[in-house]
Order: structure tokens, then C-alpha cells, then sequence
């Protein structure tokens, strides 16, 4: 390789796996009661791979991501190690298809691959890379709460905060509305004043019903409630909003800035959550924190803690980072909060997310 010449994209593999989940979850929306990830490694000429993972919701989505992957690096193989050059030109031959769902995902993991790899071309972390520098954010634990009634929750509410969290988050939706107060009540009066409790309800319900959820809750001490109806309803969640006296969070299931956009040309939210598989990885989350800047909106992340701790410390408006381990197992050097409950990307070259290979081998789907 020639000297200032930036390497090429040589090949990338694609495994997906199924990685068990200490604590299942039920929500209004679904259930997970495992990890289903595709592990991706993009391979350079320089010797330099690039790691990222996505989270494909079910596992009947393995196959069909890590295809589209491998679809998609055909178009790239050659390419110089430039992330946005590469981003624009895959974006662009799927403009025909539409750059949302199983594309926008696949899309979404070479991205990040690549920021990974290049950040190691470079030899620092991928946050400075990015201009900025390692740094603690405050997280919340999303991984439990899910709908198993007040008893349950309570216990649990406490051993997700004892690590050292400010905060924690509540699956809502039970057929009965009241039993939606019911179990906030139980982890309130169980965790006490101090730790915030973020709520969401997984997009289960109609805006009626939610203006009646939310009234409901009104007058508790909740950070926010969480995708209260379909995620593209953007207009029956600014109906939702207008309202409400407790602030509204969405954008998890955004597929780009083009729909972030639409849901803030809405007002449907107070807050918004960018999950770094489907706003379009690196560089689509670049692109929705200016948008977050613009009009001073609070931006939190979504699942992919790895990544977003490099990524929410160069948003202005950083709010909340959430923190999960479902990639945890199969990580050579997992991603773990400080005693204070805040997380810090690692010092060191890329993202951080080297493969725990015995551990794959286990899970492999």
C-alpha cells in the first residue's frame, strides 16, 4: 500500500448467531427471549478488519441480513476505506428498493464496520476519530422489566440498579390499563426517589388508548414514556403528545433521518432515541444529531451500547445512553458501566468489539 493511500475493502463475512438473554423480555410489542445478531467482519488489504454486529429483532431475520451483507459488500469490494464515499454509493443503489428495512439494517452494519476499521487505520478510538474523546455518559439498565407483574418487578427494579445505575427502564402495555400504574408504583416504591424510571410501552397501543395511559400516569415521577403508539404514526403520537404532562420518547424504529425528520416536522416526540442499526450506523447517526442540534431536541441511544458510547459523547444534545449486554457473551472484552452506573467507550483503537471465537462457535445459528 502506498504511503497516505487508504487501504481497500478486500472481502466481509457474516455469522449470524443466537446468543441467550439473562433476562427475557415481554413487551407490548413482542417478545425476545434471545439475541439474534449477526456478527459482520469487514476485511481490508491492509490486514485491518472492521467489526459490528446487528440485532435482527427474531431470528427468522438471520438469514435474510446476512445475506443482504454479503449482497451488499460485492458492490464495495475494491473500494477505498472511506465510510461516507461508501455509505453514499450503497445508498444509492438501493434508492430503486428503498433503503429502510433487512437493506437499511445490512447497510447500517458495514457502515459501522467500517468507522471500526478505519478508526484502527488511524490507531485511536473511533470517538476520536470522530473528533471528540472518551468520556462517561450516563446510562440506563434496559435489561429486565419486562410485563411480569408488580411482585416480580420489584425485586428485579433492584437488582438492575444496585450496580450503580441512576436509572432503569419499565415495559408498560398489560391488558389492563391500571396494571400499567400499578407496576411503576412497585418499582417506585421499591428502587426509591432516586433512580429515574424510563417507561415504554413498544408501540402497543391506539392514541386513544395511550391519551387514556398517559393521563393515567400523570402526576408519577417517570422520565419519559417510550413509543406509546405505532412508531410511523406520527401524527396519532403528536395527537398524544399535545396532551400529555409527561415528555414523549421515540425514533428507535426510525429507518434513517429522512423518517427522524418527519417525526420532528410532526412534533411527535419531546425527546428522540436513535438506534445506530437503523438510523443508518455512524453515519446516519452523524446526520441525526445535527438534526437533534438544529431544534435542541435531547437525542438518547438505542440498543448497541458498544458503538453508541463512542457515538452520543459528540452529540450536542446528548441525553441518555442505553445500556444492555445481549452482545455480551460473544465479546471478547464486553462493554461494563463504572460503579456509577455511567459508561465510557474504550481507549483504544476502533469501537472496541473483538469476538469471543470459542463462544460464537457455541451459538452459531
Amino acid at each position: 500500500m502506498v504511503a497516505g493511500e487508504l487501504p481497500r475493502i478486500r472481502g466481509l463475512r457474516a455469522r449470524p448467531v443466537i446468543v441467550p438473554m439473562a433476562r427475557p423480555m415481554r413487551t407490548g410489542g413482542g417478545s425476545v427471549t434471545a439475541a439474534p445478531l449477526v456478527l459482520i467482519d469487514v476485511e481490508t488489504d491492509a490486514g485491518i478488519t472492521g467489526r459490528a454486529y446487528i440485532f435482527t429483532y427474531g431470528a427468522f431475520a438471520l438469514t435474510p441480513v446476512a445475506a443482504m451483507l454479503e449482497s451488499l459488500a460485492e458492490m464495495i469490494e475494491g473500494d477505498p476505506l472511506a465510510p461516507v464515499v461508501v455509505e453514499e454509493k450503497l445508498r444509492g443503489r438501493l434508492r430503486l428498493l428503498g433503503a429502510q428495512g433487512i437493506a437499511l439494517m445490512a447497510l447500517a452494519g458495514i457502515d459501522q464496520a467500517l468507522w471500526d476499521a478505519s478508526a484502527k487505520f488511524h490507531g485511536v478510538p473511533l470517538v476520536t476519530l470522530l473528533g471528540a474523546e472518551p468520556s462517561p455518559l450516563r446510562a440506563y439498565n434496559s435489561n429486565g422489566l419486562a410485563l411480569s407483574g408488580p411482585d416480580a418487578l420489584a425485586a428485579e427494579a433492584v437488582e438492575l440498579a444496585e450496580p450503580g445505575f441512576s436509572a432503569i427502564k419499565l415495559r408498560l402495555g398489560y391488558a389492563d390499563a391500571r396494571d400499567d400504574r400499578r407496576a411503576y408504583q412497585a418499582v417506585r416504591k421499591a428502587v426509591g426517589d432516586d433512580v429515574r424510571v424510563m417507561t415504554d410501552y413498544n408501540q402497543c397501543l391506539s392514541p386513544a388508548e395511550a391519551e387514556v395511559r398517559v393521563r393515567m400516569l400523570e402526576g408519577e415521577d417517570i422520565e419519559w414514556i417510550e413509543e406509546p403508539v405505532r412508531f410511523d404514526d406520527y401524527a396519532g403520537c403528536a395527537r398524544v403528545r399535545k396532551k400529555a404532562r409527561l415528555p414523549i420518547q421515540i425514533g428507535e424504529n426510525c429507518w434513517g433521518p429522512h423518517d427522524m425528520e418527519k417525526a420532528l416536522d410532526a412534533g411527535a416526540c419531546d425527546f428522540f432515541m436513535a438506534d445506530a442499526g437503523k438510523i443508518g450506523g455512524v453515519t446516519g447517526w452523524l446526520r441525526a444529531q445535527g438534526l437533534a442540534d438544529g431544534c435542541g431536541l435531547p437525542l438518547s441511544s438505542h440498543l448497541y451500547p458498544e458503538v453508541s458510547a463512542h457515538l452520543l459523547v459528540t452529540a450536542p444534545t446528548r441525553h441518555w445512553l442505553e445500556y444492555v449486554d445481549w452482545a455480551g457473551p460473544v465479546l471478547a472484552d464486553p462493554l461494563h458501566p463504572a460503579a456509577d452506573g455511567t459508561v465510557t467507550a474504550p481507549d483504544r483503537p476502533g469501537i472496541g468489539i473483538e469476538w469471543d471465537e470459542v463462544v460464537v462457535g457455541t451459538y452459531a445459528a
